[in-house]
C-alpha cells in the first residue's frame, strides 16, 4: 500500500482552451476492475436491503417514518398529490393535506411507478437501497478524477477503498435500518452533481444539482455552496463555463430553498414556522438573525450545548479520520451540520438516524480529494488511508453490520410477535387506530393511522399495554385508552401476551375525547421524549 500511494510519478493534465474539458483518467484495462465494481454495488445493495428487510421482520419499521412514505408514494402510483392519514392525523392537520406541505420532497413522485409492479412498503425498502448502490460506481469514478496524476494502479486503490468505504458507510446502514427517507435520492444525487463536476461536465452538474433540490427543501443550501466550490475551482482552471455555472447556482441553490421554504411550503397548507428547531438564537428566522448580529457568540453556544453535539460532530468527522476538513468539498457539509448543532430539536443529536446519509456523500468526496491531495505533494497516505478504513469499518460494524448477524434481531421481540398475529385479522378495508409498531403492515390494505392519545374512532384499534408505544408517554395511558374504547362502544376480539385488538361493536356510543383533523384543524409539533438525544448511540 505504501509502495502504491507515494513516489509515484504522474500524468500531464491535458491542454487546451479556457473551457477545454479534462479528459477522464484512463479505465484500467484489467477487467478484474469491473468485477471489482460490479462487486462493490452489488455489496452496497445486498447489506442496505438486508437491513431494512431485518428491520421490517423483526417489526422494527414503524408508521413514523415507512407508513408515512408508503402512504404517500402510493398516492403517487393513484396520480394524487402525496397525502399521508398517519401524518397527517396524528398531527392534526387539515384533511387531504399533501405532504408537499411539510416537506419539499417531489423526487418521490419518481418511484410510483415501482408500486405498479408491487404495492408494498417493501418496494421502498428495496428502492432506497438500489439507490444508495448506485452511488457505487459514482465514488469510483470520484476517486479515479482525484488521484487522475497518479499511476493506475495507485488509481485502481484508490476506486476500490473509496467505492468499499462508501458501500459499508455506517451512515446508509443506519437510513437502511430505520426504513425509507427523502435521503435516498440526495445521496445519488449529491453524488452525481460532485463527479460531474470534477469531469468538468457542467451542464450535467447544474442539472443533477437541480435534481438534488427535490430530494428535500434545504439541499438548495447544499447546492449553493457547491457552487461557491466549483466557480473556484473552474477559475483557477480558467474554465469560463465553470464559472459562470458555479455562480449560477450559489445564487440560485439557497433561492430554491427560500422560495420553497417561504412561499411553496406554506401554499401547499404548511404552517408558518411548523419546523423551526433554533429557540436559542429567536423566535423566528428574523429575530435569530438580529439576535445573532447583535450576539454573535450565541452561536458558538448553542453549537456545543448540550455536549452531545461535540460528539456527534467529533464521531461524523473521525470516522473518516478528520479527512473531510482537507478539502474545500467539505463546505457543502456546513449547512447540513449547522442544522443539526443548533437545533434545539434532540432527534437530530445522535448519529443512529438517516439524517448523516445527506453527508455521506460530501464527507467521502472530501476524504478522496484530501488523500489525493497528500498523495500529489509526496505525503505519505498510508497512514490516513488505513486510519479512515479502519474507523469507518469500526463504526459500520458498530452502526449495523453486527446487527446482520445476531440472530435475535432478526425476528420480533416477544412483546410486537402478537402485533402481526393481530394485524391479520383486521377485515381489508377498515378504518384501523394501529400501534406505530404495526401500522406499516397495514397500510396497503386498510385506512390505518396510528394510536396515539386522542381517539379517532376507527372500526379496529390495536394496542398493546404492557411495552410503551410511540406517542404515548407511558404504559398507563395505553391501558386507559383500552378501558375508554370498551367502555363506549368496543369489543375486546382478540388478546395476547399484552396485545389487544378492539372491534368497534356499537358506534352509536361516543368516544369521550374523539377527534378526528377538520378544515380548521391547527397542526401540532410532537413533543420529544426526555430520554432522546441524550446518547449519541441510543436506537
Amino acid at each position: 500500500m505504501e509502495n502504491a500511494l507515494s513516489h509515484i510519478p504522474t500524468r500531464p493534465r491535458p491542454s487546451g482552451g479556457r473551457d477545454a474539458v479534462a479528459a477522464p483518467p484512463d479505465e484500467p484495462s484489467d477487467a478484474r476492475t469491473g468485477r471489482r465494481g460490479v462487486a462493490l454495488t452489488a455489496l452496497c445493495f445486498l447489506v442496505c436491503a438486508a437491513l431494512g428487510l431485518q428491520s421490517w421482520t423483526a417489526l422494527r419499521a414503524t408508521g413514523f417514518d415507512l407508513g408515512i412514505f408508503d402512504q404517500a408514494v402510493r398516492a403517487y402510483a393513484h396520480l394524487a398529490l402525496p397525502r399521508s392519514p398517519i401524518k397527517n392525523v396524528h398531527h392534526e392537520f387539515p384533511p387531504g393535506f399533501s405532504l408537499l406541505g411539510d416537506h419539499f420532497t417531489p423526487a418521490l413522485a419518481l418511484l410510483a411507478p415501482l408500486y405498479w409492479l408491487w404495492d408494498d412498503p417493501r418496494t421502498l425498502i428495496l428502492a432506497q437501497a438500489a439507490l444508495f448502490a448506485a452511488g457505487v460506481p459514482v465514488v469510483r469514478r470520484i476517486a479515479r478524477h482525484a488521484f487522475a496524476d497518479a499511476e493506475p494502479l495507485v488509481v485502481r486503490r484508490a476506486a476500490d477503498l473509496g467505492g468499499l468505504v462508501y458501500a459499508l458507510g455506517w451512515p446508509l446502514l443506519n437510513s437502511s435500518y430505520n426504513g425509507f427517507h427523502e435521503v435516498a435520492f440526495a445521496v445519488p444525487f449529491t453524488l452525481l452533481m460532485l463527479e460531474r463536476g470534477l469531469a468538468h461536465r457542467y451542464g450535467a452538474a447544474a442539472l443533477w444539482a437541480a435534481l438534488l433540490c427535490t430530494a428535500k427543501e434545504d439541499m438548495g443550501l447544499v447546492v449553493g455552496a457547491y457552487g461557491l466550490v466549483l466557480a473556484v475551482r473552474a477559475h483557477r482552471a480558467g474554465h469560463r463555463t465553470g464559472r459562470t455555472t458555479g455562480i449560477a447556482l450559489a445564487l440560485a441553490g439557497p433561492l430554491v430553498s427560500a422560495v420553497v421554504i417561504g412561499w411553496f411550503i406554506p401554499a401547499m397548507g404548511g404552517p408558518e414556522g411548523y419546523y423551526w428547531s433554533y429557540g436559542r438564537l429567536g423566535a423566528d428566522p428574523g429575530d435569530a438573525l438580529a439576535h445573532v448580529l447583535t450576539a454573535p457568540w450565541i452561536l458558538l453556544q448553542a453549537a456545543v450545548t448540550p455536549f452531545v453535539k461535540v460528539a456527534m460532530l467529533a464521531w461524523i468527522l473521525g470516522s473518516l479520520a478528520l479527512l473531510p476538513l482537507g478539502s474545500p468539498t467539505f463546505l457543502l457539509a456546513v449547512p447540513l451540520l449547522a442544522e443539526r448543532v443548533l437545533s434545539d430539536n434532540p432527534n437530530h443529536w445522535p448519529v443512529i438516524n438517516h439524517y448523516d446519509a445527506f453527508l455521506w456523500p460530501i464527507l467521502l468526496t472530501a476524504s478522496l480529494e484530501t488523500l489525493a491531495r497528500l498523495h500529489a505533494r509526496r505525503s505519505s497516505v498510508r497512514g490516513w488511508a488505513v486510519t479512515a478504513l479502519v474507523l469507518s469499518s469500526a463504526a459500520a460494524v458498530a452502526l449495523g453490520l453486527n446487527l446482520l448477524v445476531r440472530p435475535d434481531f432478526w425476528r420480533p421481540s416477544p412483546d410486537k410477535r402478537p402485533l402481526a398475529t393481530a394485524a391479520a385479522l383486521i377485515p381489508d378495508g377498515a378504518t384501523v387506530e394501529a400501534d406505530n409498531t404495526i401500522a406499516p403492515r397495514l397500510t396497503a390494505r386498510t385506512d390505518v393511522v396510528i394510536a396515539d392519545r386522542t381517539p379517532r374512532g376507527a372500526d379496529w384499534v390495536l394496542l398493546r399495554t404492557d411495552d410503551r408505544t410511540f406517542p404515548f408517554a407511558s404504559t398507563d395511558e395505553q391501558r386507559q385508552r383500552i378501558a375508554l374504547l370498551l367502555a363506549h362502544g368496543y369489543t375486546k376480539t382478540w388478546h395476547r401476551d399484552g396485545t389487544v385488538l378492539l372491534h368497534r361493536t356499537d358506534p352509536a356510543v361516543a368516544v369521550p375525547g374523539t377527534r378526528r383533523p377538520g378544515p380548521d384543524s391547527t397542526p401540532v409539533r410532537e413533543a420529544v421524549p426526555g430520554d432522546v438525544g441524550a446518547n449519541l448511540l441510543l436506537r
